[in-house]
């Protein structure tokens, strides 16, 4: 099972940086701004639902006022459609402006909701689009927009957020499963591209996550049976998992680590 949030690890690295992190209000981004607030960090959240983004901070707000020794910190959040690359560009803009740099950018939003599950036949060039913009798009100009801030401190941490699904290889999602492939050439190349600079960037690529939403939408019966069949990990995976490798790859004991995808699922896939 996942560590208690009381005995997970504390990186004293991320203490006081600046952390970005998309789609944070729910699921696994939730949970990596609640484990980086837990550090210390300055966490900022992008995300278009203010409900979920008020409750999270609440979570956080009744986590620092528990006893405990280690400085909470409390998130801010912008609302951001990252679709809208203009509101993209604005927001990353205004975050610079504001906090100088970024040093650790999470690029997590993303979405394969009912417009995206249709077989290939009927894919349309509209459901290609919101696809691809909700899915791959944003992650491309959002680090353009961050990476010259970390590249002139000489130090960043990017992390993208991939999935198994086109590994399997699933069935039914096929322009969000192209979405996150391409995830992994992207950060191949952007960890070449950077990495002479002291930019990181590596993706963490999820499995079957018993997120909030994934409960209600995506673990049946049917499907929970075929997660365990191919799973070598027996029981449901939960969010702070995938957000426990995040911190991990954000934080300078992962110094030597760039180009690289971590995989967790379980043991669903056998290799990458």
């Amino acid at each position: 099972m996942a560590v208690p949030l009381a005995q997970s690890a504390i990186y004293p690295s991320l203490k006081d940086k600046t952390v970005v992190v998309t789609g944070g209000a729910e699921g696994i981004a939730a949970a990596t701004v609640e484990l980086f607030c837990r550090q210390g960090s300055k966490v900022i959240f992008f995300d278009i639902s203010g409900t979920s983004a008020d409750s999270l901070i609440k979570q956080i707000k009744q986590h620092q006022a528990e006893v405990n020794a280690l400085p909470w910190t409390i998130p801010s959040f912008y609302y951001c459609d990252v679709t809208n690359l203009e509101q993209l560009r604005e927001t990353a803009e205004n975050v610079l402006k504001e906090h100088g740099t970024v040093d650790v950018l999470v690029n997590s939003a993303a979405a394969a909701g009912a417009k995206s599950r249709v077989p290939s036949v009927k894919v349309t060039p509209e459901s290609w689009e919101f696809d691809i913009n909700v899915n791959l798009r944003h992650v491309f100009f959002l680090t353009q927009r961050i990476v010259p801030a970390m590249q002139k401190q000489g130090r960043g941490s990017i992390i993208n957020m991939g999935s198994i699904s086109w590994r399997i290889p699933a069935v039914g999602t096929p322009v969000y499963m192209a979405a996150k492939a391409a995830i992994m050439g992207l950060t191949k190349t952007h960890s070449k591209e950077f990495g002479n600079e002291g930019v990181r960037v590596n993706s963490v690529m999820p499995g079957a996550i018993a997120t909030e939403r994934q409960i209600k939408e995506v673990l049946t019966k049917e499907y929970r049976e075929e997660v365990m069949r191919n799973q070598t990990v027996k029981r449901d995976l939960v969010p702070q998992e995938v957000a426990s490798v995040i911190l991990f790859l954000a934080s300078d004991d992962s110094s030597g680590v760039t180009g690289s995808s971590y995989v967790v699922d379980g043991g669903w896939v056998s290799d990458v």
